[in-house]
């Protein structure tokens, strides 16, 4: 019978044991993201997946903040976080230590998400510290950070909108990383 688990059954970390865990090397940039709502989603689900950190930019939204908390439920308290004026210079501290930098965004020569994904199963991922940024609700993420990354990584879409919602769209990448970057370490763990 499909009954729910409880929360003890779940076996759940306090929030000390999780800021003490190993991370995936999986960075989240915010460009601009102007609604708190948004960001409090990014945050649960970057403590879901157990995401390194998460870079706030621009117009973000800081925590400590009710509207964030609201939707984190307490995530934003677990998942390191710092806050950039500029996009740019968290782009350019990221590869400074290392970080392949994506921008999730449609453009020209953007790769799919899937074929990222792959790339870091096979093993063919050179590097395996990862950044992805997602970028205002209107108006995607700014062109100058995007000149600056390694690439582009676009979901395909195909219905009559362009776009989804940021949150939505950062729970679909983060999730399908993370399941790649997980299965790249189990396999150097077999070999």
């Amino acid at each position: 019978m499909n009954t729910k688990l409880t929360t003890a059954e779940m076996g759940r970390m306090s929030v000390n044991e999780y800021r003490q865990s190993d991370k995936l090397p999986l960075v989240v940039v915010l460009d601009n993201v102007r609604s708190q709502h948004n960001v409090g989603a990014v945050f649960r689900t970057a403590d879901a997946m157990r995401i390194e950190r998460v870079l706030l930019c621009g117009i973000c939204c800081c925590p400590p903040n009710q509207e964030i908390h609201k939707t984190a439920l307490g995530a934003e308290e677990s998942v390191d976080w710092k806050y950039y004026q500029q996009t740019v210079d968290a782009v350019k501290d990221l590869q400074a230590e290392g970080y392949t930098v994506y921008a999730v965004e449609q453009a020209h020569d953007s790769v799919t998400l899937e074929e990222i994904a792959e790339k870091m199963v096979n093993g063919k991922w050179i590097n395996g510290k990862l950044a992805v940024i997602f970028g205002h609700e209107v108006f995607g993420v700014q062109q100058e950070v995007i000149d600056l990354c390694h690439g582009c990584i676009e979901i395909p879409q195909y219905g009559t909108k362009h776009s989804m919602n940021v949150s939505v769209t950062a729970g679909i990448v983060m999730y399908r990383l993370s399941e790649a970057l997980r299965a790249n370490q189990r396999s150097k763990i077999k070999n």
